[in-house]
């Protein structure tokens, strides 16, 4: 499944694990160590789908799922979203070129990113709210779902302004290595 995943070019998927020492100068991960499952909290995923009004521009819907109660609450969920997003932002270019072809279309621009959360989850819509989604609709849609998009773009500025503001230190991206 994970194979099928990392080759389906509208998914996107990371694991969530217990943060590292942010001022350790560790440039890889090997497998098994701090991506054990006693490390593992939950994961982030990028769902790409065509935008009906737009044959060259597509939706990012996110889902994010800290699975351990005991892990909620700690800020892992925020720091989870927000070192996502700058990876998305950093390689979307890649990103949209690998969806294009799978879509036939020269281009794509990403339009929009949206989350949809339930109702009664309202830990959940506060957090994508600190972080500038806004709801769609005063209210749930027929799922009990409220739509809530980020208002603006996603850009080096604004990411690297939200991760600083929430304390999240230290990002970078690291190699992974067998």
């Amino acid at each position: 499944m994970q194979e099928s995943w990392r080759q389906d070019s509208d998914k996107l998927t990371f694991i969530a694990c217990l943060p590292t020492d942010p001022y350790s100068d560790q440039t890889d991960i090997k497998p098994g160590l701090l991506d054990s499952p006693d490390h593992m909290i939950g994961d982030v995923n990028l769902f790409l789908s065509a935008a009906d009004e737009d044959p060259e521009g597509c939706i990012g819907e996110l889902e994010l799922m800290i699975a351990p109660t005991s892990q909620r609450r700690h800020g892992y969920g925020r720091a989870t979203i927000l070192t996502f997003l700058k990876y998305v932002q950093r390689h979307l270019p890649e990103i949209l070129d690998e969806y294009a072809k799978k879509e036939k279309v020269g281009k794509m621009a990403l339009l929009q990113l949206k989350v949809k959360i339930g109702g009664k989850n309202v830990n959940s819509i506060k957090l994508f709210e600190s972080i500038g989604f806004i709801k769609v609709g005063q209210s749930a849609n027929y799922f009990g779902e409220f739509e809530l998009v980020l208002e603006g773009f996603l850009g080096e500025e604004r990411t690297s302004g939200l991760l600083e503001r929430f304390g999240v230190a230290g990002y970078r991206e690291v190699a992974y290595i067998e």
